[in-house]
Parts: C-alpha cells; structure tokens; sequence
C-alpha cells in the first residue's frame, strides 16, 4: 500500500466492511471530493492505494488530496446507485464527472391533478398526479418545443381560476393560442382531450394526437360548427409538419433512447447526446457536455452519466443503446428496470446494450456524428470569443490607463432587503471569462452608524474580509461563504471593480490604502444607470463607447456580480424561514438544521425526503428521522 498515508485513513482502510455501499473521500479541509459506489466496499476502497501503474493521473491527484473516508452500508447494489446518484448531487464533489455543478434541467410539466390542466416549466420532478417530460437541457429548448405545439393544441398558462363564465377572454385566445375555457369555449372534457394530445405528442404518439384531432374536427362538421370544424383542419395540417420535421430512426415502431459520446481529443471535455426514439420515429435530441473528464475510462464515464441523466429522466423507454457496455451494467439495467415499473407499471426488463440491428448500427452513428459535432462547434464559437476577450481587456486597459491587460478582475455587489440578511458577493473573470470555482459570498455582520443598515459599512466589511486574507493568509475567515484557507485569497486582482458610483469607490480606496494595497491594486466604481466609470482622484467619470466590447465586459461582470449576490440573498431569507419551521420540530436542535438544510435545501424538500434519507444527514438517528418526517407530514 501507498505509504504517505495518515494512520487514522490507514486504520479506516483496515475497517472497511466487504458490504456493497457508497464511499464518501473527504479532503484535509472536511471537503467531500469524491462519491462512489461498490459491490465490495473493501476491495473498491483499497484498490485507489495501491502502488498501480493503471491509475490515471486524475486519481492519483484524487489519492493525494484524500485525509479520510467515510462510507454507508446498503442491501443492495441497486440500492448504492441510487444513494450514489443522491450524494453527488448533494455534495458536488469536484472529482466527480457531474452534468451541472448547480443546476437542475428543466421539464415540461402537466399538470394533470387540476380540472383544467395548465401548461408550465418547472425543474422539481414531484410525485403530485401531473405528467412530467423530460429533461431538456435548456429552456429555451422547452420554449422551442412548446412554441410548436401550442399551436396544435392551444393550452392554458394563466392562474385564473376556470369557471367558464369570464366575461372575455385573454389576448391568447384571440390569438388562438389557448382553447378559452375561462369563457366557456370548450368545456372540462374537451379541454382534457386537448391537452391529451400534447402529451401524446411529447411521448411520440402522434398519429393517435392526429386522429383525436381528425375525430373533433368530423364531429365539429356534423354539427355544423363549420368554423369549429375550420380550426381542427388548420390545427392537423400543423401537426402533420410536425410528423413530417421527426425522421425516422428505426423500420419499426419501437421506443428506445439512443446514447452516444464523442471526446474532445487533446482537450478535458466530453459530449454525450441522447436521441429519444418513440414510435420508431426521433421526437427529441439532447447535448450534454461534461467537463474535466480527461484519462476517464469510458466504461465508468458513461455509467456515470447514465445514473445522473435518467434519475431524474421524466420517462424511460425499454431500451437503452450505448456505444459501449457500461461499468455495473447490470445494476444500471437493473435500477432502470425498478424506475420504469414505478412508472408505467410494466416491469418488463430495460436493456442497456450496444446496436444489434442495422437500423440501431446507424442511430448510433447519426448520434455520435451529432456529439463530434457539438464539440467542434463548442471550440469555434470559444475560439470566437477569446478573440472578443482579448479585444475587450485591450479596451478596458487602455481607457482605465492601466499597466497591462486586467488578467483577473474582481466585482463586489452588496443585496440587501431593508437592511435585513445583508450580503456580500465577490465574482471573479479570469481572461474575459467567469472562473465560478473562484466566485465567493460574505454574510455581513456589521452594522451601520446608530445600528442603521449601511450599503457602505457593508463594503468596508467585506473588502477588508478579502483583502485581510491577501495580506494575512493565516487569519481565517469564518464569516466568508467559500473556503476560507485556500490560494484564492492570496492572489491579488489585476483590476477591482465595486458596484456603486463614488461613494462605493471611496470606501474601497479606503480599504485598500489601509491594507497598503492602493498602489498596487487598481480599483473603479461603476454607477448602475449610465454605466459610468469613476477613478479615484478623477471627478469626471469614464464613459466607455456603446457597442464596444470593453462595455459588454463590464456590463457582463456587473450582471454577474449582482446575480449572484441576489440569489445569496434570496437564500439566505429562505433558509431563515426554514429555520423558524424546523425550530417547531422536537429533537432538532441547531446543528441537525443546519445539517438537514445543508443536505435538502427547503423544507418542501425534506418533507418529499425518506425517512431512510433523512436519517442518512450527518449527525440524524433513525428516531428523529421519524419524528422530523410525522411533524412535517
């Protein structure tokens, strides 16, 4: 075994149990960095120590940063995917291939519990009655979707309550954008059958959606509703175009995703697309880039991908075809298998295969073309951009009289709703580029003179939290929302911009001179209404020209600073109105909240949470688990 090893990681090593279950590799700083799952947990451990030439260089950084270990028995192998899927999402760690690192996709949702079901785009899958399709990554790709088949089968989107007796309708009616319940238009059942026909469409069944609309439209016409009867012919030669765009995949009717991937080569990067194939025909097409993936084996890489992708997948077809077999094939086929029963009751075996047939042979090349082409596409338009960056930084130093280029730029925003859960962001573009893993959040504690909330005693707090932890890299910082001990404090930006006018600028003048950084640390304040640019020393402000890309920059780091000082915010508010409903629970005291929120979030999410979930939070038994789950029933 490796011999640069702690005794406390060698007394772990020697305990691990020959169970299946999920091991949790955790960093000197507590920091979970890597989630993975094992038949034996064991034999899986203890195999990253060994002296291996097989390693990747990946895992070897992996092994030198692991302090400790932890790891969670569980009966099955099924059962350590699953709780693998939901402790990646939990903890992100950084040496794991993730989809997003804080995002979740967004769906399309039905929702079907409601008399008149209304339309909307949601990214929480919930188990209430509505019909979920997806995911889409992207939403503008469910706009996209949408737009189309709204036309066809024109739902609502409004709040109104439905009585049919409106005295007029929206604006969408008119537009025959939605069937006009609300004035009675169309009664309860046929607006069901409406948007029946949407989700028939969105499951690739479009010749029954068409014949329903065939079936309306004769009946309209024997009826004498000729106008009626107009509608559902325009509506059904829309949706033939529709039928017409989907090409055919497959000779037969048959429902299967198609996975493919493509790897930048000579780059860290990995594009997988999924072709949705319903009813033989191609209904959706989705990319997914996923980076830091260099010297992966494509077995594991793959695997991956496909826990994360269909565990929160809407619908699952019969058949998964891959380029590859998988690692843990079987328990991903097996897991599929249990997911598709709990939804469609059909407990027919999902297969996870690689193409047998000539038809899947070519479904397979089209998909993987697709993902080489996505990848080139990625390279021109970064190619593109780093053109633009360049010419922006050139800009910037030029009109701010600066030394160089500003490599690395720092923006400061302060949110705050009435002086109440005040807090600090601090964003970072390295080369004309968000470096996020940089990004950090500051919960202001001071106050203000007379105890008076102060936007500007709020920026003294927080630059001189920043820059105390340049000068004094050993004085940590625990109010600061990121890691405190690491080299990110102790660079120094090329360029910080405050967001405020002079006032904002002045303080920061103030905290620079005080840390004896002004010279060496150039600093502007921009004004939020006509993007003025003040310096310090200089009372007439800087207007950079409209359309230039220096403008677009500073604008862009401005946006960002701001967006993610108001989300802190919004955050913070809503994890202090969980608190207060927690606070209600016996036996959860401070540190299990502060756990329970670290892992769910919200309390609407630990309320859909397990009690074997809840139970699996640091620092919860099984009997507050149960009694947390009985007061927020």
């Amino acid at each position: 075994m490796v011999q640069q090893i702690s005794d406390e990681l060698r007394a772990r090593l020697d305990s691990l149990p020959t169970s299946p279950g999920v091991y949790l590799m955790k960093d000197s700083r507590g920091q979970v960095i890597y989630v993975g799952k094992a038949v034996n947990l064991r034999s899986r451990v203890r195999s990253y120590f060994q002296s291996s030439a097989q390693h990747t260089d990946k895992t070897r950084r992996l092994v030198a940063e692991v302090a400790t270990l932890e790891w969670i028995i569980v009966p099955t192998e099924v059962d350590a995917l699953i709780l693998e899927n939901t402790l990646i999402k939990r903890y992100q760690p950084r040496f794991n291939v993730m989809l997003k690192d804080d995002k979740s996709y967004p769906f399309i949702k039905i929702h079907w519990q409601d008399d008149f079901p209304k339309v909307s785009v949601t990214r929480q899958v919930q188990r209430d009655g509505a019909g979920y399709y997806g995911p889409y990554t992207s939403a503008f790709a469910v706009r996209q979707t949408l737009e189309s088949l709204r036309r066809v089968f024109p739902y609502l989107t409004c709040n109104r309550e439905i009585t049919g007796r409106d005295p007029r309708a929206c604006l969408y009616y008119d537009i025959k954008l939605c069937a006009g319940p609300c004035i009675g238009a169309v009664g309860r059942e046929e607006y069901r059958e409406i948007v029946q026909g949407l989700a028939d469409f969105l499951e690739g069944k479009s010749d029954e959606a068409i014949q329903a609309l065939e079936a309306r439209m004769r009946s309209a016409a024997r009826a004498l509703q000729f106008e009626r009867a107009a509608l559902y012919r325009d509506q059904i030669k829309l949706a033939r175009r529709l039928v017409e765009r989907q090409q055919v995949l497959a000779p037969t009717p048959i429902d299967q995703d198609v996975v493919a991937f493509a790897r930048d080569e000579g780059g860290d990067e990995t594009c997988f697309q999924v072709f949705t194939v319903r009813r033989g025909r191609l209904i959706g097409r989705e990319s997914f880039v996923l980076p830091r993936t260099a010297g992966d084996d494509p077995a594991e890489l793959l695997a991956s991908f496909l826990g994360q992708f269909y565990d929160t997948a809407a619908a699952l077809p019969p058949t998964v075809l891959v380029p590859v077999p998988p690692a843990d094939q079987r328990v991903i086929a097996q897991w599929l298998t249990q997911k598709r029963q709990a939804q469609t009751g059909d407990d027919t075996p999902v297969e996870v295969r690689t193409p047998d047939a000539a038809s899947e042979h070519d479904a397979m090349r089209l998909a993987t073309e697709n993902a080489v082409e996505m990848l080139r596409t990625l390279r021109a338009v970064r190619q593109a951009d780093k053109s633009k960056q360049v010419l922006a930084l050139q800009e910037l130093q030029q009109a701010l009289g600066l030394d160089a280029p500003p490599g690395r730029i720092e923006c400061f925003d302060i949110s705050t709703l009435q002086g109440t859960h005040t807090v600090g962001s601090m964003v970072v573009f390295a080369e004309g580029t968000p470096r996020k893993s940089d990004y950090r959040r500051f919960k202001i504690r001071g106050r203000g003179a007379q105890g008076e909330p102060d936007d500007y005693a709020a920026m003294r707090e927080m630059l001189r939290r920043r820059f105390r932890r340049a000068v004094e890299p050993d004085q940590a910082d625990p109010g600061a929302k990121g890691r405190s001990q690491d080299a990110v404090w102790t660079l120094l930006p090329d360029l910080v911009i405050v967001d405020g006018g002079k006032g904002q600028l002045g303080v920061a003048v103030e905290v620079l001179k005080e840390f004896d950084l002004l010279g060496n640390v150039p600093v502007v304040g921009l004004a939020k209404q006509r993007e003025e640019i003040f310096l310090p020393g200089r009372s007439d402000p800087i207007c950079l020209p409209a359309g230039s890309e220096g403008l677009f920059l500073v604008q862009r780091i401005r946006d960002e600073a701001h967006r993610f000082a108001i989300t802190y915010h919004r955050e913070t508010r809503r994890k202090a109105g969980v608190t207060s409903e927690l606070q209600k629970v016996p036996g959860i005291g401070p540190k299990r909240r502060q756990a329970l929120l670290k892992a769910f979030g919200s309390v609407d999410a630990i309320r859909e949470a397990s009690v074997e979930q809840l139970a699996a939070v640091e620092g919860m038994t099984l009997k507050a688990a149960q009694a947390l789950k009985e007061h927020l029933a």
